[in-house]
């Protein structure tokens, strides 16, 4: 992963450096319409991310807690149960096929401590130490395996219950509060004049459009600053892609980042031209903003490849809703302008379908999940 990690970094450092600087030493201006069309079909990519890929994926993710194992040993000993059930084999064939289902039971002396139910299994066990204690009565000869086979089959039932009526509704709260997470940081930073849409504000806007130039009321290093930050949080996204070992997943999630990042890098450019007085200040700033996603992912990566599945599900929620805000924000300017917003609503249509066809593609291609 390490590799995949240092070639995704190595990409987007190349395309902010490139798209950042080309405007500082070639004196290309920005030019207005390009750089719309090219955002608005970013938007529509980055939107077509979020809801098609990055948030199912988080969710799938996300959903996959301490519980996991747990469930899977349910479900093979709930199909054990039911060969007994039909009389496909006999409740003792059935207690050793359980017993190599959860690979002995010989971890159950270190919870003599804690606290048992009224059948007299532990009740803070997991799944696999309850049934193996039933087991080690049976061959105990305390009860009997068609008896040992019904507790069994309740620890199983009770299991699950307490799956659907505790774990469901808490998972929910917690991913959706890490999307709204991701969507309220870059509110809060653009309302605080921490923005990430320069490319809006440094240039003369078309007369009839009902806009004027905007002129900053905070230093042009706090909006570097702003969309440095962003910039980062991108680097969380592929991170956390790479960090789940999904290819399709995180080429996509890649895609999406740079397609955005070039017309930033650019315009972040033809701002610091704008801003700074010397040349070195407008390569630094390019250079910041450039270093940002990369260094994040491999920070990402590293760490997040280390914590639990659910907690990277979650990270990618976050940054799926930084996604959705950067794509309305930049685009909903000229939606609600009626000389532009037909154009824009095109534009955004355009990187919709183009991420629809890739996906359509992958699928073709058989290119899926690899966790």
């Amino acid at each position: 992963m390490e590799d995949s990690l240092i070639v995704f970094a190595a990409v987007t450092l190349i395309i902010g450096l490139v798209c950042g600087l080309v405007p500082i030493f070639s004196g290309i201006k920005d030019d207005e319409k390009r750089l719309k069309q090219l955002t608005g079909i970013a938007a529509g990519i980055i939107i077509a991310s979020a809801m098609l890929v990055v948030i199912p994926e988080g969710y799938e993710l996300a959903m996959t807690d301490e519980h996991g194992t747990d469930d899977a040993l349910a479900g093979y000993v709930a199909l054990v149960i039911l060969e007994v059930d039909h009389g496909d084999i006999n409740a003792t064939t059935g207690i050793e096929e359980i017993e190599g289902l959860i690979g002995g039971h010989g971890e159950e002396d270190g919870h003599e401590g804690e606290e048992e139910d009224h059948d007299g299994h532990d009740s803070g066990a997991s799944l696999s130490d309850s049934i193996g204690a039933v087991i080690e009565e049976v061959e105990d000869g305390d009860i009997n395996a068609t008896t040992g086979i019904e507790e069994i089959e309740e620890l199983i039932s009770a299991h699950s219950h307490e799956e659907e009526s505790h774990d469901d509704h808490a998972s929910g709260i917690l991913m959706g509060a890490a999307i709204i997470a991701g969507f309220l940081l870059m509110f809060i930073l653009e309302g605080s004049g921490i923005g990430h849409a320069i490319h809006e504000e440094h240039h003369d806007h078309e007369h009839g459009h009902g806009h004027s130039h905007v002129h900053h009321a905070t230093a042009g290093g706090l909006l570097v600053f702003g969309l440095t930050l962003h910039a980062a949080t991108d680097g969380i996204a592929i991170g956390a892609a790479t960090a789940t070992g999904d290819f399709a997943l995180t080429i996509t999630v890649l895609l999406a980042v740079l397609i955005h990042k070039g017309p930033a890098a650019f315009s972040l450019g033809v701002f610091s031209t704008h801003e700074r007085k010397e040349r070195k200040d407008s390569v630094r700033d390019v250079v910041i903003f450039s270093l940002a996603t990369p260094v994040m992912i491999i920070i990402a990566g590293l760490a997040l490849a280390e914590l639990e599945t659910h907690i990277i599900g979650l990270a990618m929620l976050f940054s799926a809703g930084t996604f959705l805000y950067v794509a309305t924000v930049d685009t909903l300017p000229d939606i609600h302008n009626p000389e532009t917003g037909k154009k824009a609503m095109v534009h955004v249509l355009i990187g919709v379908a183009i991420l629809v066809v890739l996906l359509l593609i992958a699928n073709t291609l058989d290119i899926g999940h690899a966790h």
